[in-house]
Order: C-alpha cells, then structure tokens, then sequence
C-alpha cells in the first residue's frame, strides 16, 4: 500500500507537470500561429497515457484503502465527515471526470484537420481537466482534505 501511495504522489507531479507543458505548447502554438507538430501530437499522446497511468494507479488505491472501506461500509457515518466523503467519493469521482476530460479533449484534438483548431481544442479540454485536477487533489492546503506535497517511501 505504502508503494502505491509513493506512486500516486509521484504520478500527480507528472500529470501536473504534462498538462501544464501541453497548455504551454499549445499557448506558443496559438500564439506564433504554428503547426501542429509531430512533437505536439506526442506530448498531447503522453500527457494522456500518463493521466491514465495515473488513474489505474489510483484505482487499485481506492480499492485497497482502509479510509475507502472504512466509508463504504459505515457510509451513515463516514459521510458526516468531509475527509472520508473526500477520498470514499469526492476524490475518485473528479479525478475519474478529469481523465474523461483529458481523454475526449486528447482524442477530439487528434482528429481535428487544422492545426490552430487542435491546439484550440487542446486548450479547452485540458484547461478543464486541470481544473478539475486541481480541486480533486487532496493539497495540504485544501478544505477537503490534507496530505502532504510528497509522500515519502
């Protein structure tokens, strides 16, 4: 469990990292009128894979979660409590939104013909599920939840 964690944390720095780069491509694709390149399409291609990486990993989370179990199984009681409601249905609910997000935003853009239309698409699909990301992520700021920046191994 401990090395799934470790992944997860790790995974989200990724997904994060993938998604920002994507948008700042895109930003420069749009913005200097160029087009859409080979190194573009493998960046949009892998900013996807990673998320869904990202996602299979944290499903074998949730299904081996103490705090999972523990709100699945006294639901009357755990959803009084906004950090178990958080991981038991808030947190894989939004993430689960965010990858269907990336992916449909990844695979419209894919098949779009002109190139300022798939950066376009890009920009929308993704900036959505980085927002979605954002809020679903349990930050050690967040009202939902806390954890820390980096889980250690």
């Amino acid at each position: 469990m401990q090395i799934l964690l470790f992944i997860h944390s790790l995974l989200r720095w990724l997904v994060l990292i993938s998604i920002i780069y994507s948008l700042f491509r895109v930003y420069m694709g749009l913005k200097n009128q160029t087009v859409f390149s080979k190194t573009d399409n493998l960046v949009r291609h892998w900013t996807a894979t990673i998320a869904h990486i990202q996602l299979i990993v944290g499903i074998n989370l949730y299904i081996k979660s103490p705090t999972v179990k523990y709100f699945l199984s006294n639901f009357k009681q755990a959803i009084q409590h906004l950090e178990f409601t958080f991981f038991g249905l808030i947190h894989i609910l939004l993430m689960s939104i965010a990858i269907i997000v990336l992916t449909i935003g990844s695979a419209l853009a894919k098949r779009r013909k002109n190139d300022e239309v798939k950066y376009k698409t890009m920009l929308v699909w993704f900036s959505l599920a980085l927002f979605i990301i954002f809020i679903a992520i349990p930050w050690p700021f967040s009202p939902l939840a806390h954890r820390p920046l980096f889980r250690p191994f």
